[in-house]
């Protein structure tokens, strides 16, 4: 069984300083895990992990975003971001120089690690999610799937549907949780890409993150943005999907699946 976990860290070396890193791996013995929001360069978060190949796709700019992936299995190949003729960027930056995406190739299957870009408070990022990040990550996907399946996980900043967030009526049109944003989750849906954790728990109301305000997360008002999307041949392979909510350390928590390959 391949047990594979995504962690939205918000900073590795804070993560690493609380000694949650550590105590997580120890506990759970991932065989690959993806993280985004790393936040560092290789080599500037101390990791002790010998047993771990490390992936690294970090934003140019300093302390901001990125992605890695620390996997027990040699990759056949690795891929950073998407295709540079997919011109993303806008007025805000370009997500391709933000270590957003990170792919390794392996036996069975594409695994795409992604931090998909926050609309931002006042939706100054929305146009950009809608018209392009969201159609050229799923065109992406699409392409990696006409060679073998994907699994993509990671930090979608967006809540699918109502039973995804603690309070719907009043987030309808706060970054995470819009029409476009959603629909973007749906696009993907639609395209034949399974969201693990709700085809098996169709009816669990469970989050992955939960903001610093007002005790959020010891009141359990959270949201789940945190997804494995599998390509629908692995479907017959995919043996759990779970969220780990006794992990601290982020405002996020790490989130699974089990395939048998």
């Amino acid at each position: 069984m391949l047990k594979i976990f995504s962690w939205n860290v918000n900073g590795l070396r804070a993560v690493i300083r609380k000694g949650a890193l550590g105590g997580f791996i120890e506990k759970y013995q991932p065989d690959i895990l993806c993280l985004q929001e790393t936040k560092a360069k290789q080599g500037q978060a101390e990791i002790d992990l010998p047993e771990y190949e490390e992936l690294w796709n970090s934003a140019e700019r300093p302390g901001y975003a990125g992605t890695a992936i620390f996997t027990k299995i040699k990759p056949l190949s690795v891929r950073n971001d998407l295709p540079t003729e997919m011109k993303l960027a806008d007025e805000f930056g370009d997500p391709l120089t933000e270590g957003r995406v990170l792919m390794a190739e392996f036996e069975e299957f594409f695994l795409v690690d992604v931090y998909t870009p926050n609309s931002k408070n006042e939706l100054e990022r929305l146009g950009l999610r809608e018209k392009k990040w969201d159609p050229e990550f799923l065109r992406y996907l699409k392409e990696l799937e006409k060679t073998k399946p994907v699994v993509v996980c990671g930090d979608f900043n967006a809540a699918h549907e109502e039973i995804d967030i603690a309070r719907p009526k009043t987030n309808h049109h706060s970054a995470g949780f819009t029409d476009e944003e959603r629909q973007g989750i749906t696009n993907m849906i639609n395209a034949g890409l399974i969201d693990t954790f709700r085809k098996l728990n169709p009816e669990s109301v469970r989050y992955t993150w939960w903001s610093h305000w007002g005790h959020a997360r010891e009141n359990n008002v959270g949201w789940r943005i945190d997804y494995f999307f599998v390509s629908e041949k692995l479907l017959s392979k995919l043996k759990s999907a779970e969220i780990h909510e006794d992990v601290m350390g982020s405002d996020h928590c790490p989130i699974s699946i089990e395939l048998e390959v």
